[in-house]
């Protein structure tokens, strides 16, 4: 072993006192330099790659209510789905203060207005439709600190209340309307005008809320709404000289009673057999590849397992910067399948548990930002993210147990965006670790 180290030497530069060296983007300064001080650049040392499934994600509160469905060729069968409550500002049917006459008020029809957010992934060209049902539970957290996961459900009726199929324009348009059908409408107006719900809290116990889900077979993207979307109820005076309706609105005003459900379908794909959140899938067991996918907790570990090694050849030395790239596996992104701009880092332990995110020097979270310039073979496209300091702490670590990065998407519970990874003993686009080492 020591021997092999011997060659890592060989990228030894000497400097002089006066002098600066740019150690990627890191500058040493010549006052901490000595005559008979080395810079070493390693490049050599050997990073394990492999995928991971977080264990669950919290989905509530994210402002996002996200459905649809469609077939990844990469990463199997992707869906989400969505469920929330509603309430209204007030449950009289009355127009106005004045009109105390709510028998005279017939119903009209009623809708679910869905306003986009703008999120989209997947192939939008394509139809894309969803149902409506009606929640048989109340949205009501079970866990202490009262969220909802990407893996929670609530059961909900078989019936459909409504369902839409529609050419999605996520930059163009504005929402989507739905009719629900008028036998609940209805029932839901007959309450209200009789004043059999007064309140909230009579509202919700007659109805708990709604379950939006991808209609089976007809969808081919997943789509964002955001948290304006409102349920409304038409309805009018009769007789009446005007054609125009009264409206009654009922809206998300919580947004802790909201939560999108995330799932992957991964059969018959080279990640069929992820295991359990504290165990890991080895990038040489999946074509020298790692997966990460937001939503559904497909994340990537790093780990350098042999870098307190470093001690073998100095007693004293320090760890002055480190440049990790990893680089997008070719012929996995496309137009429908982009390349997020940025990967989140977070440190973790043995057991994959996260305990920190990985910071930069000022103390910010640091983030692997994509290099979009293009090569003949795609090559220079890559992320890269400084871990100078994580790995001089984890050279300094005076325990057994060793620290790995997490690599995961931004916006991890808000979407279904994914990208594929290569390693280091890929063919093409290997993963790249360059550290730079003073030792005095």
């Amino acid at each position: 072993m020591y021997k092999r180290f011997l060659l890592l030497i060989l990228g030894v530069i000497a400097i002089s006192c006066d002098s600066d060296i740019d150690a990627g983007n890191f500058v040493v300064g010549s006052e901490f330099l000595q005559t008979n001080n080395n810079v070493i650049l390693v490049d050599t040392f050997a990073v394990n790659v492999s995928t991971i499934q977080i264990d669950s994600l919290v989905t509530s509160s994210r402002l996002r209510i996200a459905v649809g469905s469609y077939t990844d060729p990469i990463f199997g069968k992707v869906e989400a789905k969505s469920y929330f409550q509603l309430t209204g500002d007030s449950y009289s049917i009355n127009a106005t203060s004045s009109d105390t006459d709510g028998s005279s008020y017939v119903f009209d029809s009623i809708r679910m207005v869905m306003k986009l957010d703008r999120y989209y992934y997947g192939d939008t060209l394509k139809v894309h439709s969803f149902d409506i049902h009606r929640l048989q539970q109340n949205v009501k957290a079970t866990l202490e600190d009262g969220t909802f996961h990407n893996d929670s459900n609530l059961t909900y009726d078989a019936e459909i209340l409504g369902t839409v199929s529609y050419k999605p324009k996520p930059n163009s348009q504005d929402s989507v309307s739905v009719a629900l059908s008028s036998v609940f409408g209805r029932a839901l107006f007959q309450k209200l005008r009789s004043n059999q719900i007064a309140n909230s809290d009579e509202f919700v116990e007659y109805f708990k809320g709604f379950v939006i889900t991808p209609t089976a077979g007809n969808s081919s993207s997943v789509m964002g709404f955001n948290l304006a979307s409102e349920l409304r109820l038409y309805y009018s005076k009769s007789p009446s000289e005007s054609e125009t309706s009264l409206v009654k609105t009922f809206n998300i005003t919580d947004a802790a009673k909201q939560f999108n459900n995330f799932k992957l379908d991964k059969t018959g794909t080279v990640i069929s057999d992820l295991p359990s959140s504290t165990l890991n899938l080895s990038s040489l067991k999946t074509g020298n590849k790692s997966y990460i996918q937001s939503g559904t907790g497909v994340a990537c570990r790093v780990e350098i397992p042999n870098i307190k090694q470093l001690k073998r050849l100095y007693t004293n030395g320090v760890i002055v910067d480190a440049q990790l790239t990893i680089k997008p596996a070719n012929g996995t992104y496309t137009d429908n399948y982009p390349l997020p701009d940025s990967l989140q880092v977070y440190v973790v332990d043995h057991l994959n548990r996260i305990k920190s995110s990985l910071t930069t020097s000022s103390g910010a979270a640091a983030y692997a930002i994509l290099n979009t310039k293009k090569d003949e073979f795609n090559e220079t496209i890559g992320y890269t993210v400084s871990v100078g300091s994580f790995l001089q702490s984890e050279l300094l670590r005076v325990t057994d147990q060793q620290y790995s990065l997490l690599f995961v998407l931004p916006n991890l519970t808000k979407g279904v965006n994914r990208v594929v990874l290569a390693d280091q003993a890929s063919k093409e686009n290997k993963l790249q670790l360059k550290l730079y080492y003073i030792s005095y």
